[in-house]
């Protein structure tokens, strides 16, 4: 999509910057290119809420794990307390690969019925219950 489409889901943007504020590592593993991902950070002005982004100019595609893995490798992250979340079959597939949790949200880019054959850890139809869900686990 074109950057003056680029628009977040109610409540991203605040959760992003929380869970950052709250001293939780934050990546993003990207198809997009590196200019496009720099563009959209850029333009929601989330870029330094990130740790590290990796994207398909510095990495296999998904599902490949290399993204989840240079990621993982670079915080020193315990991949069995690492979530991915992702819209497509590629990002739960590239977290099964990776060895990491993976958690699917349906409202982007694959229907839930594929996200869930990926057996994910769980799936989301919106953005208010992924946010229901994940907090008090931050806990633990």
């Amino acid at each position: 999509s074109s950057d003056h489409e680029l628009a977040l889901f109610a409540g991203t943007h605040e959760m992003i910057a929380e869970l950052h504020a709250a001293g939780h590592w934050l990546a993003v593993a990207t198809g997009k290119s590196r200019i496009g991902l720099d563009r959209a950070l850029a333009a929601t002005g989330l870029g330094e809420c990130f740790a590290i982004t990796r994207t398909v100019d510095e990495c296999r595609s998904k599902p490949h794990p290399q993204m989840l893995d240079d990621i993982t490798e670079f915080l020193g992250a315990d991949k069995r307390r690492t979530l991915m979340v992702g819209d497509t079959t590629h990002d739960l597939q590239m977290a099964q690969n990776a060895g990491t949790w993976g958690a699917g949200v349906s409202y982007g880019a694959h229907p839930v019925e594929a996200l869930r054959d990926c057996a994910p850890l769980a799936c989301f139809d919106s953005f208010a219950e992924f946010d229901t869900w994940l907090t008090p686990r931050l806990a633990n």
